[in-house]
């Protein structure tokens, strides 16, 4: 005896029993979200793609608390005047001066400036610029608003020198301000797009606008779950791009399915509280399990230590929360008050059934003709176009991630052009000297200086009692302490003979050797580097577990779902294989630079380390969303039939227009999140639309109807112990039963529309 869905029918029932009562619900719900999630995006975070604690970021910490001058965050970029040089007395007193006003700011720790240290890779090669850095004290969020009140005080002219400022800080407020006016942007772009579509494919405008109002709906809600997330730990500020993408594009392609089949359900007769009532306990259950199986695929986030991901996860299952929830409460309640003027305001003619066409059935039908040459062909159409993610690099995003016009991003292109002996080669190397003299910490930091300037690839090891060479040591000691002992730490800086970006591979290699020669002395080796090979290793760590997970709750779903064996295992390869040309896309097109130049960014030659793992969970979650919306209504007409042909034909038919519908949808609101001026969120957005129409338009099209034409009755094949737990736990919806007493009457016209 399987388990059904009384909770559905129930959940039905009130909702069209008392539809008004769900509506103001929805609406003072919905204004209280607005209220709650006012201050969101002043609340967001940058960065979040380091493990907090790998060895590099507890370098990281006490660098900060104990060596600002180290850490700089804020960097001024000073300009002297035309004809004139660094050098100049006049400029050099300005200089001077400039410098010293910044350190008397209370919030400034660490002013280092060229003008008071006579550092040559602090002035520019030709002698026009030179640099005054400095750091920031408190958290983000704190640093970030102490910068935005000492910047008019210092940008622009000041008397005869011209500041620009940029940095960390910078970099950050930069990209957050950016990703704000560009959500904006997409939103004013996609709203007005998606409801063309929406009126092309229901021929109505009414029928069309209730998944834009549903989809509005959830992105408010999920800002405001998203507010109450960020009490208890920090949230990226992509996870905006995210919730506005997915929460527009599953809410709608929820309500595609639930409208879609309430039409249906008119379109036999049935008077508008029965239809709606059938409408959730049918199309319902396939909202459920779609909300299960993206949640599961965006859960698998949660594995990694990195707050990056662990926030998006957070933010994609509110939306997809929220989604399912206002798709079988709020629009089954709109459904049965509108009833049939769902239909008002027609733009063009529609099928009465409300499914798709013939053709599509006829393209089903011929596809299944050519099973085996078209499972072929595609299959290999779309590994090869997987192929240029083998090539795959990945790094760290920078501030090339802002557009050319970035003020932040144009001095530190600047310092990385136009000076000589840059930071970028140099890697913190911390030793850990509590309780040891002075005399004994001096003589550890000169050993293990001493091993680490023999390695290759490092030029020098600077101390405090010495600059250290490969073979020999120089008593002239280096410009700062750089050795300084505080809270029981000591620390060495390694300069590379690498001047390549500070994540190149070199440097990679640079921190592993270094790591090596080190480890037994107890040493942690920092800097962007060191971070960038952590994150890797702690995303390479959770690859595993979080694969697992989403194959194994997804092959449980699909089973609860469908009964087989084979099926849960064929949508599941089927869903990677969709992936392929997203991922070969990413490479070619972001990490190689092909269409930088329409697409206006710019490459550099690596792919942000998390962006993989966010686009598998996102679109593999959007390809199991198409694929339990076809694979269940295939299951349900070969229920009622026991024909698995005419179940694949018939279930594309009335599908098949359906998910194309909503992949054109969806891809209309990632595209508008792809052409933000933030480069990660333009590989996100491009990359997850062409997953998007690959996967309803090749694969769902083309390659599951072949397949399953090639198993046939196989396909629905479970051995007898799976059948009988299937039997006993499969959730279903409760056989037809005539409308509950307490539904509202139909009217004269719904009577006479029935009758007819």
């Amino acid at each position: 005896m399987s388990r059904k869905l009384p909770g559905l029918t129930a959940l039905g029932t009130r909702v069209v029993s008392r539809p008004w009562l769900f509506l103001l619900a929805a609406v003072i719900l919905i204004l209280d979200a607005v209220l709650l999630g006012a201050d969101l995006p002043d609340r967001l975070s940058n960065g979040g793609t380091t493990d907090p604690g790998s060895e590099s970021a507890r370098v990281q910490r006490v660098l900060e608390n104990h060596y600002p001058e180290q850490q700089p965050n804020l960097v001024l970029l000073v300009s002297v005047p035309e004809g004139a040089q660094a050098d100049d007395r006049k400029v050099a007193g300005q200089g001077v001066r400039l410098a010293e006003r910044l350190s008397f700011e209370k919030s400034v720790v660490g002013v280092v400036s060229y003008w008071q240290t006579g550092l040559e890779e602090l002035r520019s090669r030709d002698g026009k610029q030179a640099v005054i850095a400095a750091r920031i004290e408190g958290g983000d969020d704190r640093a970030r608003a102490e910068l935005k009140h000492l910047a008019p005080d210092f940008r622009g002219t000041q008397g005869d020198l011209t500041v620009r400022i940029s940095g960390a800080l910078a970099v950050q407020d930069e990209i957050e301000s950016t990703v704000a006016e560009d959500l904006t942007r997409s939103e004013l772009i996609a709203l007005p797009l998606t409801l063309l579509v929406l009126v092309w494919v229901f021929g109505g405008v009414v029928a069309a606008a209730l998944p834009v109002l549903v989809g509005l709906a959830t992105v408010l809600g999920t800002g405001a779950l998203l507010r109450v997330v960020t009490s208890f730990t920090e949230v990226s500020v992509f996870a905006q791009n995210l919730t506005t993408a997915l929460g527009l594009g599953l809410a709608i392609d929820y309500a595609l399915l639930i409208v879609r089949r309430f039409r249906e359900e008119l379109g036999t007769g049935a008077d508008p509280a029965a239809a709606a009532l059938r409408t959730v306990r049918t199309a319902g259950r396939t909202v459920l399990f779609s909300a299960l199986t993206v949640a599961v695929a965006l859960s698998a986030m949660l594995v990694f230590p990195l707050y990056f991901l662990r926030s998006l996860a957070y933010a994609g299952i509110s939306v997809v929360l929220v989604a399912s929830v206002t798709a079988l409460t709020v629009l089954p309640a709109v459904l049965v008050l509108l009833g049939r003027r769902i239909d008002a305001w027609q733009v063009r003619r529609r099928r009465e059934d409300g499914r798709a066409p013939a053709s599509k059935g006829r393209l089903t039908a011929a596809v299944m003709r050519r099973a085996p040459l078209v499972t072929v062909a595609v299959t290999g159409l779309l590994l090869v176009l997987g192929l240029p993610f083998l090539g795959a690099r990945f790094g760290t995003a920078d501030q090339r991630q802002l557009p050319a016009t970035s003020e932040a991003r144009a001095v530190q292109d600047s310092i990385r052009d136009d000076f000589d002996d840059t930071p970028d080669g140099s890697v913190p190397v911390l030793l850990r000297t509590a309780g040891a003299s002075r005399a004994e910490a001096r003589a550890t930091a000169g050993r293990i200086a001493g091993k680490l300037s023999a390695l290759d690839g490092v030029t020098r090891v600077e101390s405090s009692d010495g600059t250290y060479r490969a073979g020999h040591r120089s008593e002239i000691p280096t410009p700062a302490d750089s050795s300084r002992r505080t809270s029981g730490h000591t620390l060495l800086t390694v300069v590379s003979e690498d001047h390549t970006a500070a994540t190149s591979a070199a440097h990679q290699r640079l921190v592993e050797s270094l790591r090596g020669a080190s480890a037994s002395d107890g040493a942690w080796v920092g800097g962007p580097a060191a971070s960038l090979v952590d994150s890797k290793a702690a995303i390479g760590r959770g690859l595993a577990p979080a694969l697992g997970f989403v194959l194994l709750a997804t092959l449980l779903l699909v089973f609860l779902l469908t009964g087989s064996v084979l099926l849960p295992l064929l949508t599941v390869a089927l869903n990677a294989l969709s992936l392929t040309a997203m991922f070969g896309a990413v490479v070619w097109v972001f990490q190689d630079g092909h269409l930088s130049s329409p697409l206006a960014f710019t490459a550099t030659g690596d792919v942000e380390t998390t962006l993989p793992v966010l686009m598998f969970c996102v679109a593999f979650g959007l390809s199991m969303d198409y694929g339990v919306f076809l694979v269940a209504r295939i299951k349900e007409d070969f229920d009622r039939t026991g024909d698995h042909r005419s179940a694949v034909v018939h279930g594309m038919r009335t599908t098949g227009g359906l998910i194309t519908a909503a992949a054109v949808v969806l891809s209309v609101v990632f595209v508008s999140i792809g052409l933000s001026r933030i480069t990660n969120t333009k590989m996100l957005g491009f990359g997850v639309a062409l997953a998007v129409l690959v996967d309803a338009l090749v694969v769902r099209t083309l390659l599951v109807p072949a397949v399953l034409r090639l198993l046939g009755r196989r396909a629905w094949w479970a051995p007898r112990p799976l059948r009988r737990a299937h039997q006993r736990f499969a959730l279903r919806d409760e056989p037809d039963s005539p409308p509950p007493s307490n539904l509202p009457e139909r009217t004269s016209h719904e009577r006479h529309a029935a009758s007819r």
